[in-house]
Formats: C-alpha cells, sequence, structure tokens
C-alpha cells in the first residue's frame, strides 16, 4: 500500500503513478524535509516523498528554486508561524517565492 500526497491510501494497479523526478530533484525534495519545524512533521515529508516521487528523468515542469543558499522543490507545507514570517516578508517587500525558502529554511 502506498500512501498519497492527500493522505489517502492507494493501492497497486488503481491508478497513482508515483512522480518522476531526477536524481538531483529527488535528493532536493529529501533534503530539504529536513528544514520542517518539528521531528514529526521531518518525518512526514520524508515519507511523503518516498511516496510521491521516484528517480527518473528530469521533470522540468517541478517548481525548484534556490534562495540564501536553501534549494527546494515543489510545494512548501509551512507551518503558522512560518506563513505569518511570509507574510511578514511580502509586507516589507520581499517576494513571496523567496520568503517562503526563506521562513521555511531559516526560521
Amino acid at each position: 500500500m502506498v500512501v498519497a500526497a492527500m493522505g489517502g491510501t492507494t493501492a497497486a494497479g488503481d491508478g497513482f503513478e508515483q512522480h518522476e523526478v531526477s536524481q538531483e530533484q529527488y535528493q532536493t525534495l529529501l533534503g530539504q524535509c529536513r528544514y520542517a519545524d518539528t521531528a514529526q512533521a521531518r518525518t512526514q515529508c520524508r515519507r511523503h516523498v518516498k511516496a510521491t516521487y521516484r528517480i527518473g528523468r528530469t521533470d522540468t515542469t517541478l517548481d525548484c528554486r534556490t534562495f540564501t543558499g536553501v534549494t527546494v522543490c515543489g510545494t512548501l507545507k509551512l507551518s503558522k508561524a512560518e506563513r505569518q514570517c511570509t507574510k511578514d516578508s511580502t509586507d516589507q517587500g520581499l517576494s513571496y517565492r523567496r520568503a517562503e525558502v526563506e521562513c521555511y529554511a531559516l526560521s
């Protein structure tokens, strides 16, 4: 059984396929889990990556970005504090993409 991205479960043959990404993208997705704000969130993040992605071809549509030396890919699951940090930063003129990465990784 595989846990799907939205928390549901899927079984082999029911249409769920892992998303193919390059080795580098996969390592980035796994590596960014270290920035999750709790041990439980870090574990859930790693499980999500392993269940959702597989190594293959580079996905040129995967949203990967680097700010302040931190590279992340895909949608970030921000905590309440990280969402507030992002809002505060964008209110002060920082781009949303940069604020999101910096608040996720550095706060």
